[in-house]
């Protein structure tokens, strides 16, 4: 776990010392020919989405000590992370005085949703008009890949659909924004590396924004009334990275 930890506190040391060294661009966010906002490459350039701004989930305008791997400094912050219902608040603080010995991610399970958002290794918006739906694909936690329906159906009732790490997800624009809302998550993640917990009542209603070339926007509200006392969100940015998403996998890395 100490070597997982020392890995994951190098790595956002890097990725911090190659963001510092990208001087975000003032250039407006690319858009197709009819002036819709476009999240992936334009045309004749090469990128993707990294360098997350945040490493662990917290709700936004808190305060705790956390570092890179989502251990917090002082365990009595654990309540200060997220409003949560009494027995999720002692799963989180058995996890984090386990040393978060018991990750899924050590095991090379998907990251699921939101943490996926925060998993370094890349991201990219495939827009498939012909059959109204976005490709999220991933380079980060064992190369995974979401699709948001953008058909105007209703989001579904999370009793009726196969549980997944990222949910089944409905999507619609908002001016230049993309709502997505998604249901119908199994239990075998974490919600961040720092072991917070969810349940199959989970609900995400994510927004992504891109107010720049360099800069996406994530926004993410949270709602598990079974774990957590009331709704709540967080958000950070990423980073344009030009170039192509590194080919890794997780069991690239373990003996």
């Amino acid at each position: 776990m100490k070597r997982m930890q020392g890995t994951a506190a190098m790595t956002m040391m890097l990725l911090a010392a190659m963001l510092a060294g990208c001087a975000a661009k003032d250039e407006p966010a690319p858009r197709r020919v009819d002036g819709t906002i476009l999240f992936d490459r334009a045309a004749g350039e090469t990128g993707y989405w990294d360098l997350p701004s945040a490493s662990s989930l917290m709700e936004a305008g808190l305060t705790a000590g956390m570092d890179a791997a989502g251990k917090l400094q002082d365990l009595a912050d654990a309540a200060k992370v997220a409003p949560f219902q009494p027995w999720a608040l002692a799963l989180y603080q058995y996890r984090q005085q386990n040393g978060l010995a018991d990750d899924p991610m050590q095991e090379c399970i998907g990251p699921g949703n939101p943490r996926q958002m925060m998993t370094p290794g890349g991201l990219r918006f495939i827009e498939d008009r012909n059959y109204q739906r976005m490709y999220m694909v991933y380079g980060g936690g064992n190369r995974n890949w979401r699709t948001v329906y953008l058909d105007g159906r209703e989001p579904p009732d999370p009793e009726e659909v196969n549980l997944s790490f990222l949910g089944l997800a409905v999507g619609h624009w908002e001016g230049d924004t993309l709502v997505v809302d998604s249901t119908g998550y199994n239990t075998r993640f974490w919600m961040s590396n720092g072991g917070l917990p969810h349940t199959e009542a989970l609900r995400l209603t994510e927004r992504f924004s891109r107010p720049s070339h360099d800069r996406l926007h994530y926004e993410v509200t949270i709602d598990d009334p079974r774990t957590y006392t009331r709704s709540w969100k967080a958000a950070w940015d990423l980073q344009w990275v030009p170039g192509d998403i590194e080919e890794q996998f997780c069991e690239t890395g373990r003996e």
